[in-house]
């Protein structure tokens, strides 16, 4: 029986970013992944195979549309559906095979095969049993789906099915507007696909910005996808290459069905704990099948630590990979802390769309007062020479301090644009303390500055 201080279940971005920093801090680690690369769903079938996709089919767009007017004349490129896949495989392997080498780097045992706990203090892989000081679940999280709906990853499928379907399907129903809905399915949309999104809400991306929200559908449909909104989703009928799906409309309960090649449901995603024992080791969970923990990441069962996706907050790998980091300063003595009012949220179609911190949705529920700055990428010199001039940045700030309380942004390398306003936000900036940084021209992080002078005496360029 090997020993250890410290095992993580689960090696996607919480967990194998978690057994990196217990071996910086000097303890003896090991991590379990029952797949055949490391990384999680986030590297293997989630956010960088879908960035693959993203990026290749965004070329493609580029090509189509963009390309002539800046004199790259020439014959339009076709799609190798087969060789764009092997791409985003070669992708996968690059970044797996990454973490591989820093688990030997920094001496991290990667124990293989699926874990549980038969008891506080021990992890069984196998048939073998290994002990612990200390454990820590990050075993990620899985799909959901909708009652009547069957997925069996070929015609009606999750994002897992939707990142190697056989071809690039004639017709696409989305079902969920949320991010994995539309990154996926602008993907197809760019191939060629005809994209019908149906959402049970009355707006894309629940939770955002409501000006963000109404933008980027008015977008996405300039893109070419369709939506209907305030439908129910009822059922899917699937055969091996066609599907149908049922659905009622909120407003009036009349029934309507969609004909597809494809159906993508993405209606976000639950906790996976199948097999670990939680049940048997009588540990607490929280309503929504969650892990309950305290606020050092603690479980209810002394020694057991819980990250991610399985316990509560935003199902974002950045999140995750905080949470381990601050758990591993935990179990080595010291202290570990996440800020979870600074955690960025990006959906990465084309435009980007970014957020951080309080929209004026929560700002007026709470009866805050603040003010708001806003610029428009129109105003942009760098967007509107590289045609990417939709979109804007809205900053939200107190209205007696000036302190940034959030931000919104829709447009280009909107998900690198907003980390400017986080390390603001970390550090307690007020909008003027942005507005007098000097950004370099020409750059799109002017229209940050912009949209922080428009908190104060309005923006110079609108």
């Amino acid at each position: 029986m090997s020993s250890y201080d410290v095992i993580i279940i689960g090696s996607g971005p919480g967990g194998y970013v978690c057994a990196i920093r217990c071996a910086q801090l000097g303890l003896k680690v090991a991590c379990v992944e029952g797949r055949e690369t490391l990384g999680g769903t986030c590297l293997n079938v989630g956010c960088i195979p879908s960035k693959a996709l993203l990026h290749a089919s965004h070329m493609l767009h580029e090509a189509e549309h963009n390309f002539a007017t800046m004199g790259l004349k020439g014959k339009t490129p076709t799609v190798d559906w087969k060789q764009m896949l092997a791409y985003k495989e070669n992708t996968i392997e690059q970044n797996t095979k990454g973490i591989e080498f820093l688990f030997k780097k920094n001496k991290v045992d990667w124990l293989k095969g699926w874990g549980s706990i038969p008891e506080a203090g021990k992890v069984k892989v196998g048939d073998e049993v290994h002990e612990a000081k200390n454990i820590i679940i990050a075993s990620g999280s899985e799909p959901a789906s909708l009652p009547g709906v069957e997925v069996d990853e070929k015609v009606v499928v999750t994002s897992t099915g939707a990142l190697e379907l056989g071809k690039v399907p004639k017709k696409m129903v989305v079902i969920g507007a949320g991010v994995i809905g539309l990154e996926l399915g602008s993907v197809y949309a760019r191939l060629g696909a005809e994209v019908t999104v149906v959402e049970f809400l009355d707006v894309v991306t629940p939770g955002m910005d409501g000006e963000v929200q109404k933008t980027f559908q008015r977008t996405l449909k300039k893109q070419g996808l369709t939506f209907v909104m305030g439908a129910a989703v009822q059922k899917t009928e699937a055969t091996k290459t066609k599907a149908k799906v049922h659905y009622k409309l909120r407003k009036d309960d009349s029934e309507h069905v969609l004909e597809a090649d494809a159906v993508l449901v993405a209606t976000g995603r639950k906790p996976f704990t199948e097999g670990l024992g939680l049940d048997a080791l009588g540990m607490k969970m929280t309503e929504r099948g969650q892990i309950a923990v305290n606020d050092k990441w603690e479980t209810s069962v002394p020694g057991v630590y819980a990250i991610g996706d399985v316990i509560e907050g935003p199902m974002l790998a950045h999140k995750a990979e905080d949470e381990g980091m601050a758990a591993a300063e935990q179990v080595a003595g010291k202290h570990g802390h996440v800020n979870y009012g600074v955690i960025p949220g990006v959906i990465y179609t084309h435009p980007e769309v970014a957020n951080v911190g309080a929209t004026e949705e929560s700002l007026k529920e709470e009866g805050r007062a603040y003010k708001v700055g806003k610029f428009s990428f129109m105003g942009n010199g760098r967007a509107k020479a590289n045609f990417a001039g939709d979109g804007f940045v809205k900053i939200l700030a107190d209205k007696n301090t000036d302190r940034i309380l959030g931000a919104h942004i829709i447009g280009p390398a909107a998900g690198d644009l907003i980390h400017e306003i986080c390390v603001a936000m970390e550090f307690g900036a007020s909008a003027e303390d942005l507005a007098m940084t000097c950004h370099a021209h020409p750059t799109y992080s002017e229209a940050v500055r912009e949209a922080a002078l428009a908190c104060g005496d309005g923006p110079i360029h609108m």
